[in-house]
């Protein structure tokens, strides 16, 4: 079965995340909805070009959903490549967010964890994903 995924989060700056995600990340705007819906939401999604999830950020003008990530709210992103690491390291550092202590021990062996301004929180992980024998 082949499915795509999509991360829905609320923020409290819809143009601000999209700069962040994009400049920090190197994602893409691939879709957006404003004030003009009838509901009064406003969003944006972000994603790369053959990757089988994109993020929404969004922002309800008339009901106000305040962002409330916890410590281990948490999106992985895993890169091997020590230098390709430390650039993108280097680059969501420049694009705004703060880097974070890990709340569980085992994102900092190998990788560094970092926020937005909302409290979500990034890792970027210096290692390679793999389900192994998992099922």
């Amino acid at each position: 079965m082949h499915t795509h995924l999509r991360i829905a989060r609320p923020v409290s700056d819809v143009a601000r995340a999209q700069a962040m995600y994009c400049a920090g990340l190197g994602l893409r705007v691939v879709g957006r909805f404003n004030d003009a819906e009838p509901e009064g939401f406003e969003g944006v999604m972000l994603g790369s070009e053959g990757c089988g999830y994109h993020f929404e950020f969004t922002l309800c003008r008339g009901h106000a959903v305040a962002p409330a990530p916890t410590a281990e709210d948490l999106l992985v992103f895993y890169l091997p490549d020590a230098a390709q690491w430390r650039s993108a390291c280097a680059r969501i550092l420049a694009a705004g967010f703060v880097e974070v202590d890990a709340f569980n021990p085992y994102w900092a062996e190998r990788g560094r964890s970092f926020a937005d301004p909302d409290g979500y929180r990034v890792v970027l992980e210096n290692d390679a994903w793999s389900n192994g024998d998992q099922a």
